[in-house]
């Protein structure tokens, strides 16, 4: 699994850690010093002695690099906190395919519906359903209801002595 931290301060701790144990330091000692396991600045001691601190830069991450990027992400938030009426959509409800239509017209890029809840997701959306009420719903009168009925009708605890 990937550590946490941008690959400019993975590098950073590494570089660090090799100064430590120039400075005259043990892997344990370098180890605790920067939050890792002992193991991890070995294989950084030995990748240090075979290439320079070139060996210790980051590398880009695996995978295909992704459609949008992370500006456009950030755009795609504001987007989508106008709402769907915005986008001419006549509910307040935003699904998968709704976002992904959002995507294609704004930014010329196509994903599938599944696709874009895990852009979603790791913009730190979730998912969210509308809470159901009905239009005609008057909340004066349900209040006035539950001060008035509700508090008579309501059971009371039985007193068990």
């Amino acid at each position: 699994m990937r550590p946490e931290g941008t690959a400019q301060e993975l590098e950073r701790r590494r570089q660090r850690a090799i100064a430590l144990l120039n400075g005259g330091h043990g892997i344990c000692e370098v180890a605790r010093m920067v939050g890792v396991h002992a193991g991890s600045v070995a294989r950084w001691r030995d990748a240090y002695k075979q290439g320079g601190m070139k060996a210790l830069r980051s590398k880009p991450p695996p995978g295909r690099p992704p459609k949008l990027s992370q500006t456009q992400r950030q755009q795609l938030i504001r987007l989508l906190k106008k709402g769907p009426a915005a986008h001419g959509y006549r509910t307040n409800l935003w699904t998968l395919a709704r976002v992904a239509e959002v995507i294609r017209k704004n930014f010329s890029v196509r994903y599938h519906p599944s696709q874009v809840w895990r852009i979603l997701k790791s913009m730190r959306w979730s998912c969210q359903k509308p809470e159901r009420r009905a239009r005609q719903r008057d909340e004066k009168a349900i209040a006035k209801w539950c001060s008035k009925n509700w508090a008579r009708i309501k059971k009371s605890p039985k007193n068990r002595s």
